[in-house]
C-alpha cells in the first residue's frame, strides 16, 4: 500500500548501513583486473549488463530491480545506474554491487553527486560546454585533490554528461571507455535497457501510468514512475535518425538482448 511519505528507518538501521558500508568498501578493486579491459577494442568481452532500480511516486514499499545482460561484438562486466567511488562515503551502489558480485562495475550517473567540493557550478558547466564530441570528458577532481570520476558525453547528439566512476575492479579509464562503447544514445544500452523494463514491469504490475511515447511533446506532463532514467535522450529513435554510419572497431556497441537476459523482479 502506497504510504504518503517515505518514512526514514531507524538510527539503528542507518549506523548498521553505515558500518557494514565502511568494512566493503576496504574490498574495493579500483584497477584492471581482467584481459579485455586493458584491450583498446575489449577483445575477449561477450556480455555485459545493466543494473537500474525504478521507484512509484508515493509508495515507499514497492520498487523493481531490473538487471539486463546483452552481447557484446567480441567475461562479464556491470554498469550500474549509480555511483561508484563518486560518493559521500567513498562507496556507492556499483561498489557495493561489485564487491558482493565480485564482477568487474561501472558507475554510470546521469547527475553530478556534489561531494569533496564537487559542484555543479558556473566553472563546471563551461567544462561542460567544452565537450565537443562523444567521448570528450574531463576528471572529477574533489577537493581533496583525489580524481573521484569522469565527466563524459557519451553521444555526438548528447549535451548532458555521464559521470562516469569506479565501481570495482576497473580502472578509470577502461570504466569510462567501455561506458562510450555501450551508448547508442545518451545513456549506455544495457543501462537503459534495464531502466525500460523496470519500469514497465512497474506499469503493468502496479498500475503505474504510462511515460509519453518517443517523440510525444515533453512538455505534456505525464506522472512516471521515479528513480528511472531520467531524461533518456533519444530514448526511442534508431541510430539512424542521428545519421550514425557502421559502427567501427573504435566505437564498438552491445547488439540485441542475450538470452541471458534477467527478467526484472519486484521487491515489496
Amino acid at each position: 500500500m502506497a504510504r504518503e511519505s517515505a518514512e526514514l528507518p531507524p538510527k539503528e538501521t542507518l549506523s548498521l548501513w553505515i558500518r557494514e558500508q565502511a568494512q566493503l568498501k576496504a574490498l574495493v578493486v579500483d584497477r584492471d583486473t581482467e584481459a579485455w579491459q586493458r584491450d583498446p577494442g575489449f577483445s575477449g568481452l561477450q556480455r555485459v549488463g545493466g543494473v537500474d532500480v525504478s521507484f512509484v511516486k508515493g509508495d515507499s514499499v514497492s520498487a523493481c530491480a531490473s538487471l539486463v545482460v546483452l552481447s557484446y561484438p567480441e567475461l562479464e562486466v556491470l554498469l550500474v545506474d549509480g555511483n561508484g567511488l563518486l560518493h559521500h562515503r567513498g562507496f556507492g551502489v556499483a561498489c557495493h554491487l561489485g564487491v558482493l558480485t565480485d564482477l568487474p562495475c561501472i558507475g554510470v550517473a546521469k547527475k553530478l553527486l556534489q561531494v569533496d567540493g564537487l559542484e555543479n557550478n558556473t566553472q563546471h558547466k563551461e567544462k561542460i560546454g567544452l565537450l565537443r564530441a562523444g567521448g570528450d570528458s574531463f576528471p572529477l577532481t574533489g577537493g581533496s585533490g583525489t580524481v573521484l570520476g569522469m565527466a563524459l558525453r557519451s553521444h555526438d547528439h548528447s549535451t548532458k554528461p555521464l559521470y562516469v566512476s569506479v565501481g570495482h575492479k576497473i580502472s578509470l579509464e577502461a570504466a569510462v571507455r567501455l561506458t562510450r562503447g555501450c551508448c547508442r544514445f545518451r545513456i549506455p544500452e544495457p543501462v537503459r535497457q534495464a531502466d525500460i523494463r523496470s519500469r514497465d514491469y512497474i506499469r503493468r504490475s502496479l498500475g503505474a501510468p504510462t511515460p509519453p511515447a518517443p517523440g510525444q511533446d515533453r512538455s505534456q506532463k505525464v506522472q512516471r514512475p521515479k528513480g528511472g532514467s531520467e531524461e533518456l535522450e533519444d530514448e526511442g529513435r534508431p541510430p539512424e535518425a542521428h545519421g550514425h554510419g557502421p559502427e567501427t572497431a573504435e566505437s564498438p556497441r552491445p547488439t540485441r538482448p542475450a538470452a541471458a537476459s534477467v527478467e526484472p523482479s519486484c521487491a515489496q
